[in-house]
């Protein structure tokens, strides 16, 4: 009666062999490390390693050469070392021989033996609270994302009209982009040739003092989908960033309306992360109104028509066309190099961008263009005599070159030194803003922080896990400790599949597997206790056990789907800390399941099956 086929027995020693397995590198736990790579996004080779390992081993006067492993990952050379002394005198000494064309990062790398990491297995990644690490809280400037999408709508309509050859001038006023017709009998032309550009658009007409005003507003839709767009392309946009800084099991997600949450476990150089994160450096290309005096154009603040007013690097006046030909978003790639022994940056555009390159550049040859370096901030000014915080936006001129040929969607941008090539080059690799972000709130938590925090979490799980195992081999007897090893191998199953799945293990999440026990436990007090009821109703033993497993196998897998449920909702409306409390409960109601009805039966059958049994330790 209370037998398992040979096949069911074998799958469930094979899966917690396995579980066993992939679970062994949590053991482990993370030692310091320094990370190499490329300044260009490129990948390491061999070569590369073997230039790092030549580089520890001759730093004279330190103990960069005491590694304890070194092993490329992902197309980055790890050197992992014993403490973070040596860590940081290998950091120095790399920094110093490999030149700024290497990015050199200070980090946590687990410790996983070589033999385990061949086998493709990964220790739970932790999260901030429990690695340390870095975490920034940013918020997006919405009015600028929809005064962006208006300004487009006024290069457009210039385009469009001046194509047309119909008088006008266009400019950007508040929520409204504002077209002035000097000539009445131009009104319907025009505004049914700037509809055509979107008709999503709201157009209306005003009295003007010469001529008629066409004004252009965005519907409440089009703003929302505008603000919608702006956070979704800064999310990318940011995660792309953190890719290129390295780090491993990052955390970038949107919080609220306007806010965007980034998490970085195990940066050790935060001041770096905010350099690359923070910044909302982006290009603008334009043509230079040469024949317009820049000297008097600032003597007098004000700039011809049709041209703008720019400072280029040392401060002098630079007088620049309005329309701008190629903007940061249409760019596809970026990489640093050299170009006739120069720093460089290697620009490939989309096929829009290349498109307007290309007209410009075959009408414009022999003229200068300006590459304009456009950078958002945020300054802290007095106001009424409080200090407030005020965007401000800084816009310089990096290079003017005269357009010798005709080119379109590959380019290069000189006139940089090493360390603005490789920043300009990860920004516009990692992608353009669609509008700029302000930090809000930045929190460091340090190794030994989230070593603590560890430890606290441990001790909670063994204070409860002890109590729990305690109560039950007392209660129950031998069915109380076949109930402590179902316990037991269902935390490995937790783990196993945590490490499989590489979700990022957090304070609440280890409060997840301590409530996960108790949960757990509650599937063998209902098996035991039907056990109980039915030797009471003079059920023989063997025929109590299977009628203890059978009947309560619908109470179990009833209670089990409620909490089930209730875990998916917080995992889909949750964010940050109670979606890893979630992740955790779910995985815990799953595995518990298989051992309180499986694990727990197997081992059961195996104390008690195929046997006469006179009476039960329950």
């Amino acid at each position: 009666m209370n037998r398992f086929p040979l096949w069911k027995n074998v799958v469930v020693v094979l899966v917690l062999l396995a579980a066993i397995i992939v679970s062994l590198p949590n053991l482990f736990g993370d030692a310091p490390a320094v990370q190499v790579s490329l300044a260009n996004g490129q990948l390491l080779e061999a070569s590369g390693l073997e230039r790092v390992r030549e580089v520890l081993a001759s730093s004279k006067g330190s103990q960069t050469a005491l590694y304890t492993a070194l092993y490329t990952e992902k197309g980055r050379v790890m050197a992992r070392f014993p403490s973070v002394d040596v860590q940081l005198q290998a950091a120095d000494a790399l920094r110093a021989a490999l030149g700024k064309g290497y990015v050199v990062a200070m980090t946590l790398t687990p410790s996983t033996p070589v033999w385990l990491r061949t086998l493709g297995l990964r220790p739970v990644p932790l999260g901030l609270d429990l690695r340390g690490g870095v975490h920034f809280l940013f918020e997006v400037d919405m009015s600028a994302a929809v005064k962006q999408r208006l300004d487009t709508y006024a290069t457009d309509f210039t385009k469009v009209l001046r194509d047309k050859r119909i008088r006008r001038s266009i400019a950007v006023v508040g929520q409204e982009v504002q077209i002035r017709l000097p000539d009445v009998a131009d009104a319907d032309r025009a505004e049914d040739l700037l509809r055509e550009t979107d008709r999503d658009l709201s157009f209306d007409r005003r009295n003007a003092t010469e001529g008629v005003l066409l004004v252009a507003r965005m519907t409440p839709k089009q703003i929302r989908e505008r603000q919608d767009f702006a956070i979704q392309q800064n999310t990318t946009t940011l995660r792309n960033r953190v890719n290129e800084l390295g780090v491993a099991e990052p955390i970038v997600q949107r919080q609220g309306l306007d806010r965007i949450v980034v998490q970085l476990p195990g940066v050790q150089d935060p001041a770096q992360a905010e350099r690359v994160l923070g910044a909302t450096a982006t290009l603008e290309f334009r043509l230079v109104c040469a024949e317009e005096n820049a000297l008097e154009a600032e003597r007098t603040k004000r700039a011809p028509l049709g041209c703008e007013l720019f400072k280029s690097r040392d401060g002098s006046p630079v007088l620049l066309k309005r329309r701008t030909i190629v903007t940061g978003d249409q760019l596809v790639d970026a990489s640093q190099g050299f170009a006739e022994g120069q720093p460089a940056v290697f620009v490939r555009l989309d096929t829009k961008g290349a498109r307007n390159m290309l007209d410009t550049t075959k009408a414009n040859l022999k003229k200068p263009m300006a590459v304009v370096f456009v950078e958002q901030k945020r300054e802290t000014v007095e106001r009424n005599g409080k200090m407030v915080e005020v965007p401000r936006e800084t816009r310089e001129v990096i290079n003017i070159a005269t357009i010798n040929g005709v080119f379109s969607s590959s380019f290069q941008i000189s006139g940089l030194d090493n360390l603005e090539a490789r920043d300009l080059a990860l920004l516009l690799r990692a992608g353009a803003l669609a509008a700029p972000i302000y930090k809000v709130e930045e929190r460091t938590v340090g190794p030994s922080l989230g070593q603590e925090n560890i430890d606290r979490g441990v001790g909670a799980f063994l204070i409860g896990f002890g109590l729990v195992a305690v109560f039950m081999l007392f209660y129950y007897k031998m069915f109380g400790l076949v109930a402590n090893v179902g316990l037991l191998t269902n935390v490995i199953l937790i783990m196993a599949l945590l490490s499989m799945i590489q979700a990022a293990l957090t304070l609440p999440g280890i409060a997840g597997i301590v409530l996960t026990i108790g949960m757990a436990v509650d599937a063998n007090v209902l098996i035991n206790e039907r056990i109980r009821e039915e030797l009471r109703n003079g059920m023989s033993p063997q025929a109590a056990i299977h009628a203890g497993y059978d009947k309560a196998f619908a109470t179990i897998a009833d209670s089990n789907l409620t909490t089930l449920i209730a875990g998916i909702v917080l995992f889909l409306f949750g964010s940050g800390p109670v979606k890893g409390f979630a992740v955790v409960l779910c995985l815990g109601i799953l595995t518990s399941m298989f051992t309180a009805l499986t694990v727990t039966r197997a081992l059961v059958n195996v104390m008690y099956g195929n046997r006469k049994v006179e009476r039960l330790a329950v």
